[in-house]
Order: structure tokens, then C-alpha cells, then sequence
């Protein structure tokens, strides 16, 4: 890009896109239908000037320039409704004329192949010569409610209210989708913006852009694939740290191709996108209905940085507060027993054979709900407080809320009964601040996405580990120089020795404890035990004799000899450079079970204090890792050490592609590294 277009896109920011002076339709049309035609009458609401521009339609502008000079206010944004083929014709125009962003909705470009690649290309070099803005192609729009800004094609976009949550998403489809929901919901939006192909602005353009928006409270995400992953992360943490960003990320069931090792066979775009994106601050989500719960319950309220939040949960009726409070232990949510103190204040409110501890059973809400509300607040280990109820006359739970008084601690509102009723506790709720939902699921999602913010937003405090990288020159590497590698960095790995014929193997299996592992050595050969290069338990020499036999029919030119290692619970650690965002560290447990369960946790290098405890946590075999019946339990600091060598050691040395330890075994004497692959970066040749 040249200067000039730097110090442009620099000045304008997305100002022009979203809140533009003026703004013309390019290809409009008088013919109900059209795309030019729908685009202009849905832009009418606008309160700006709006210059048509089609040079073959009669009462219209015939180009660009002719409507900058007609218009009486900068004209800023452009909406081609034209063709692919010249669209970047159209672009360049539009940039003589002084315009600042254009919207494309047209596909035709990239996506079909063939002619429509060049098409984008020339777009391309129009958006770097000129600094324009362009949102698209190939999507339905945006929208600005709160502006009656509407450059969208789609139908019934302006019952869409003013509101607090935007949304951004890959999809103009989806945007649409979302904020309609939204709308359903009782709550409005800020922005809504379907990015389409994103050649130009993005996600992280928008988040940004909403980051710095007072309008906004909270960001809803649709990412379907991202482009450029430290962007992204940047976005995201800078937006998360001064308001909530929630995040469906698409694609779980995608098949990927396998990577060199393990680790990168387990770490999927679709998984690593999600750790990422949690790491940075944003609050995860599985699909769209959990989406807009989230953004319903976070656009009112955010429990602050908390490391784990517990939450109070009051009900009106126990069979709907038993869905939530099983639901809130499948997502990992505190609901801690109320102390003695609180317990006894509820007595006195509540009927005697009521659960009081928590969840708290009111039997039928009755005048004394507030005072019930306030206990439960006020009891030090809450930090945010559910309600449920089915409306009845006897108890207005919002109004009751406010009575309570609070005093800062986020409360989420959830009722169930007649549609009338439930839009009306719904509007009841916004009056007063206080995020109102329908139904016990969407009570348990909207918690835990208040908890997961606030254990988000503790992450987000946390220095990185300081780790010195590993040393490893320049390869290949086979298992033995890894391995001396890991030892020099301060990572257990077991006693051993390196033969290169039958006569010093035998030298060095009289040297160590027996019985040991016998494996060919190899850079080449990733998986050994696939081709018999592994024998385990060798305790005489007639065994070892036999082994070396196998071992030199499976092409060993080289052999390693090392002492067994005590039983224990098998780990896979590893490092990979991730396409999209750069280094990332891999924990999971080890062996077959990795690949067979995936059960694993990522994070992009390099780690932040408190990450390897977090990692664990999300592994469904956790508990094997806390000493489980008596089993060893994991020194953190040590697994620590080794996760952040490997993430730095990826993140300083451009030659390494990848670093895998698996098993690293968790033994009663701590971790030892029983396999090791380092795995080059590969060089691109001229004919690449």
C-alpha cells in the first residue's frame, strides 16, 4: 500500500462506513426488486443526503462525480449494486470522487474461481492505491438501527430496534439470523455487520471499531474462518478488557489433514480457533441460541475479574431450579453452599421445608422475595445471583430486584409463562437495567457466560511466564539429540545412551538399570512403533540381542538405549506453528487416548501465569492429573516450565515447525520425557 492510502485509512477509521455525511447508490434502479432498487429504499430512512447513480436511468446521477457535486454534504459511502467485472472500476471512480468506504453485496469475485479471482485482485490493488474502505463483497450488509442506518437487502431489517449489542459476523446471513433473535429477545442492537468475503475490512476492524463505541456493551462474534490470527488476538483483547466479547466459532466437525505428529492432528482450526479466542478474553459459545443468551446477559451487566465466580441461585419452583443448577455443573460453574449466617436469615423468610443452602427453593415467591434476594447477595461467597420464576401476580421479580438492592452484584432474571406476560417482564427488566430471559436453559447460559467473562477477564491480568528457549541449532533431529536437548533445558528425560553398533549396545545396556527400551534412531521415522523400531522391557542380553535383530530388519542404523520409567499417567505436551496464530502449546493426555478422545487444551504462545492450571481444568481427564485414588499428582510449576520452553522455543527459533513430548509420563517422582520429535520448518523451493 502506498503512503498516501496508509495516512488515508488511518484518518477515516470505519467512521465513514457506519456513519456516513452522505452516500450514494451506484446501480440504482427504479424497478421494484432489484437489488439497486431494495438497497435504495432501504437507505431512505437515512437521515443524510442520498444520491442515485445509474448513467442509463432517467432523473438519476450518471456517475460518481455528478453526485458528489450535487450532494450538500461529503459523500462518504458508497453502495455498488453492480456487477463483478467492474467493480473495481466502480471503486476507483468512487475514490476520485472523494468517497471514503464503499459496500459491495455482489458476489462473482474469488469464491467461483476462474474470471471472479482476477476480478478481486484488481479490487485489491484499487483498495491498496486508494485507501478506501470496503465492506464485502458477497454479503447481504450492515445496519445501524440506532441511526436508522440500513444499507441491507433483506426484509423486516427495520423492525430490528436500537440497542447495546453488536454484532459481527462472517455471515450477513447469520448477522441477519442473530439480530432478529436479538430482537425476539427484548433487546436491540448497535451495530449488525455481515463481512462477507472481508477482502478488506474484518472482524478485527470491527471489534475495534465497536471497542470504542459508547453505544455498545457488549460484542457478539460469528467467525467462520479467520485470516490473520495476531490481529484477531489483539482485537479481541483489547475489546474484552473494557467490554464483554462473545464468540460462536464454526466449524467442530470439519476434517482437517493430518500434520506430521500427533499435535497437529489433534490441534484442528476449529479447536485452536476457540482456545485462542478464550485465551484473548472472549466468552465461548456452541451455537446461535447460546449466543444471543450470552450477549442478552452480559449486555446489562458483567460480573468483575474474578478467578471463580460463585453463583447464588433462587428459584420460585424446584423442578425448573434443578434444570439450572445440573446445567451450571455441567459448565463448570460454582454454586457454593450459602454460609451457616445466610442459611439461618432464609429460615426465617422462608418456609421450613424449603432447600435453603443453594439452589434456594422459595416454594411460591411471596412478599418476602426481595429480602430473600438480598441474603443471597450478600453472603461472601456469591459474586452473582439467578432468579427463576413463572409469572404470577404475587411477585414482579424485576421490580422485586431492584428492591432488593444490590449493590453491584449482577443478578440474571429468567420467567417462564404467557407470551404477553414474559415480553413484559422482558421490558420490565430493561427499564431497570436488568437483563431478563425466558426459560431455566437460557437462565444456566446466560450465568455462565457471566462467569466465564470474569475468569476471562483474571487471565487477561496475568504476566506471561518468562522461559528461555530451547537451543536446538539446526536439524533434522532424531529422538536421542531432541532428548539431550530437553535434558539441557531442564526437562527430566531418562538415563540412556546412544549405540551405533551391537557390540556398544551391549556396552551400554551393562551401563544401565534394567530393564530398558531399546528404539532405532532415526530423524526421519516419526512413529516408530509403527514399524517395530520400539521394544520395551528388555531385561537380558539374549532379550536385547533379539531386539537389535528386529531393529536392524526395520532398518535401524543406529540404536538408543534407555532405563524404563516407573508407571504413571501418560501426557502429551507438544509446540506448533499454527497457520493462522503462530506458535501454539498443546496439553492433553498421551498415548493412544490422545488421539482417540482428543482431550486436549491449547493456548497460543507464550503462556501467561496461571495458564497450566487452567489447561488442565479443561481436560476431561483432569482428575487423573490431582493425585486420582492415590495416583501421582502434577507438580504445575514443572509442567509449566516444560510448556513454556516449548512455546518459546517455537516463537524464537523460525527453523522449528514443531516440538512433541509424547508420553511425557506423570510419575510419584514428577514428569519425564519418554519420547521426543522436533520437527523442521520446511524451506519452499524455487519451483514453489
Amino acid at each position: 500500500m502506498s503512503a498516501p492510502a496508509t495516512a488515508a485509512r488511518a484518518r477515516t477509521g470505519l467512521e465513514a462506513l457506519f456513519a456516513p455525511r452522505g452516500i450514494a447508490v451506484v446501480g440504482a434502479s427504479a424497478t421494484p426488486g432489484k437489488l439497486g432498487a431494495v438497497m435504495a429504499e432501504a437507505l431512505s430512512s437515512y437521515d443524510a443526503p442520498l444520491a442515485l447513480v445509474n448513467p442509463r436511468a432517467e432523473g438519476m446521477h450518471p456517475g460518481l462525480g455528478a453526485a458528489a457535486a450535487a450532494l450538500e454534504a461529503p459523500l462518504d459511502l458508497a453502495v455498488l449494486c453492480v456487477p463483478a467485472a467492474v467493480t473495481a472500476a466502480t471503486l476507483r471512480e468512487a475514490a476520485a470522487a472523494g468517497v471514503q468506504a464503499a459496500l459491495v453485496c455482489a458476489g462473482g469475485f474469488a469464491e467461483v474461481g476462474g474470471p471472479g479471482v482476477q476480478h478481486q485482485q484488481d479490487v485489491a490493488e484499487v483498495l491498496g492505491e486508494t485507501g478506501i474502505r470496503l465492506l464485502g463483497p458477497n454479503t447481504s450488509g450492515f445496519f445501524v438501527p440506532r441511526l436508522g442506518l440500513r444499507a441491507s437487502f433483506v426484509p423486516g431489517v427495520s423492525s430490528i430496534a436500537p440497542g447495546r449489542i453488536g454484532v459481527v459476523s462472517s455471515s450477513g446471513g447469520v448477522n441477519h439470523a442473530v439480530s432478529f433473535r436479538l430482537q425476539q429477545a427484548g433487546v436491540g442492537v448497535s451495530l449488525g455487520v455481515g463481512l462477507g468475503a472481508g477482502i478488506d475490512v474484518t472482524a478485527p476492524d470491527v471489534i475495534d471499531h465497536l471497542a470504542a463505541d459508547r453505544h455498545t456493551a457488549v460484542i457478539a462474534l460469528h467467525i467462520e474462518t479467520v485470516a490473520d490470527g495476531p490481529r484477531m488476538m489483539e482485537a479481541i483483547r483489547r475489546a474484552s478488557a473494557v467490554k464483554p466479547v462473545v464468540a460462536l466459532v464454526i466449524g467442530k466437525n470439519d476434517v482437517a489433514e493430518f500434520a506430521q505428529s500427533h499435535t497437529g492432528a489433534l490441534a484442528t482450526s476449529w479447536r485452536t480457533s476457540r482456545s485462542v479466542l478464550r485465551q484473548c478474553g472472549a466468552v465461548l459459545v456452541g451455537d446461535e441460541t447460546e449466543l444471543v443468551d450470552a450477549a442478552v446477559a452480559l449486555s446489562r451487566t458483567r460480573i468483575p475479574a474474578h478467578p471463580d465466580p460463585g453463583v447464588g441461585l433462587i428459584t420460585g419452583q424446584a423442578g425448573p431450579g434443578l434444570i439450572v443448577a445440573d446445567q451450571l455443573a455441567g459448565a463448570d460453574v460454582t454454586v457454593p453452599r450459602l454460609t451457616g449466617a445466610t442459611v439461618s436469615a432464609l429460615s426465617q423468610l422462608l418456609p421450613p421445608l424449603t432447600f435453603q443452602a443453594n439452589p434456594v427453593d422459595t416454594g411460591r415467591p411471596g412478599p418476602e422475595f426481595p429480602e430473600v434476594v438480598r441474603a443471597v447477595a450478600a453472603d461472601p461467597g456469591i459474586q452473582a445471583v439467578g432468579l427463576y420464576g413463572i409469572l404470577e401476580p404475587v411477585v414482579d421479580l424485576p421490580a422485586a430486584v431492584e428492591e432488593a438492592g444490590l449493590a453491584g452484584t449482577p443478578a440474571l432474571i429468567a420467567v417462564d409463562g404467557p407470551p404477553e406476560g414474559t415480553a413484559a417482564a422482558v421490558a420490565a427488566g430493561a427499564q431497570r437495567g436488568l437483563p431478563v430471559v425466558t426459560g431455566p436453559t437460557a437462565l444456566a447460559r446466560g450465568l455462565a457466560a457471566l462467569v466465564r467473562d470474569a475468569r476471562a477477564q483474571h487471565g487477561l491480568g496475568r504476566a506471561a511466564v518468562a522461559a528461555p528457549p530451547i537451543s536446538a541449532g539446526t536439524g533434522p533431529w532424531d529422538e536421542a539429540e531432541a532428548k539431550d536437548l530437553f535434558e539441557a533445558a531442564g526437562i527430566p528425560v531418562p538415563a540412556r545412551a546412544r549405540a551405533g553398533t551391537r557390540e556398544a549396545a551391549r556396552a551400554a545396556f551393562r551401563s544401565l538399570r534394567t530393564p530398558v527400551a531399546v528404539k532405532l534412531v532415526d530423524a526421519a521415522v516419526l512413529h516408530k512403533t509403527e514399524i517395530g523400531g520400539v521394544h520395551l522391557g528388555i531385561a537380558t542380553e539374549a532379550q536385547l540381542d533379539e531386539a537389535l535383530v528386529t531393529l536392524d530388519r526395520a532398518g535401524a542404523k543406529e540404536y538408543l538405549l534407555e532405563e524404563m520409567a516407573p508407571s504413571g499417567i501418560d501426557l502429551v505436551v507438544g509446540a506448533r506453528r499454527d497457520p493462522v496464530f503462530g506458535p501454539v502449546v498443546l496439553l492433553g493426555l498421551g498415548g493412544t487416548a490422545a488421539e482417540a478422545l482428543a482431550d486436549v487444551a491449547l493456548r497460543a504462545a507464550p503462556l501467561s501465569a496461571g495458564a497450566t492450571g487452567s489447561m488442565i481444568d479443561e481436560l476431561a481427564g483432569k482428575a487423573l492429573l490431582r493425585g486420582w485414588r492415590g495416583g501421582p499428582s502434577v507438580d504445575v510449576d514443572q509442567l509449566t516450565h516444560v510448556l513454556a520452553a516449548l512455546g518459546a522455543t517455537l516463537t524464537a527459533d523460525p527453523g522449528i515447525a514443531e516440538i512433541e513430548i509424547n508420553p511425557l509420563r506423570l510419575t510419584a517422582d514428577g514428569l519425564v520425557a519418554l519420547d521426543a520429535v522436533i520437527v523442521a520448518t520446511e524451506v519452499p523451493t524455487e519451483e514453489e
